[in-house]
């Protein structure tokens, strides 16, 4: 039995390989350390076999130097749109950094591997559920269909739109910080008002010493409000899924 493979398919499931592949080591949750290279690399190449009938169609190869720019193409475009996503999910972890600043957690710094987070215990588990949730609530599936339908925008060899991806960055990053408030904000603000009362009460009564309660009294506050955050995460990695999309749409003009 002798298989027929034109060359124009290789390149083009090589290209669509590179694009996915480069998405995939950067984009949640695939991005996540626990996930063997090996594993993140199959799995760029198997959805570029998925993907093979419709790149194939509107490939033209046979050039080996156009070939090779069309590979350093397919990478930068995959990293930038990998990038993308990694920022509007960035969103989550930052809400948990913010409540390990207010929460007295950030003392207990340390470093995850696996996340590559160098944070604290609400970093880490605010990060942790925001992969899980992807996983659970199917949107990761969302997330590459997204990265299919760039294919369609953007043929094999052609280019990202550069103002599109800054200004899609910009926005994005402006909208991760004012995002991440409305997380953590109220837990935030009830830390900013035990401040405020235990400040109020070292006034009235010097002798008290009442700061010396601070960091027991905010740490028992997160444990017991920090649920009402989490039970609004479920809501806010949905939104971050249909954003991140909206967003890889803006900048290949989908």
């Amino acid at each position: 039995m002798q298989w027929a493979v034109s060359q124009g398919w290789l390149e083009a499931v090589m290209l669509a390989g590179v694009r996915m592949t480069a998405f995939v080591f950067i984009a949640p949750p695939f991005s996540y350390r626990a996930f063997p290279a090996r594993v993140r690399a199959m799995l760029g190449i198997g959805l570029a076999l998925a993907v093979s009938p419709v790149v194939a169609g509107t490939y033209a190869g046979g050039d080996p130097a156009a070939f090779l720019m069309a590979l350093l193409g397919e990478l930068v475009i995959g990293s930038a749109l990998g990038l993308l996503v990694f920022v509007v999910f960035q969103t989550v972890q930052s809400a948990g950094h913010l409540i390990d600043i207010d929460g007295g957690f950030q003392l207990a710094m340390a470093f995850d591997p696996t996340g590559m987070v160098n944070g604290a215990q609400f970093t880490r588990l605010f990060q942790m559920l925001a992969i899980a949730l992807l996983f659970a609530s199917d949107g990761y599936q969302l997330v590459l269909l997204g990265l299919t339908r760039t294919f369609q925008a953007i043929p094999l060899g052609g280019s990202l739109d550069w103002s599109r991806l800054a200004d899609a960055l910009v926005s994005a990053s402006s909208q991760l910080i004012l995002s991440a408030l409305l997380i953590a904000g109220p837990l935030v603000i009830v830390l900013f008002l035990a401040d405020v009362g235990l400040g109020l009460l070292t006034r009235v009564a010097p002798a008290l010493n009442a700061f010396s309660m601070d960091f027991p009294l905010k740490i028992l506050l997160v444990l017991l409000f920090g649920g009402t955050v989490l039970l609004a995460l479920p809501a806010v990695v949905s939104s971050l899924v249909e954003r991140a999309l909206d967003w890889m749409a803006g900048v290949t003009g989908g």
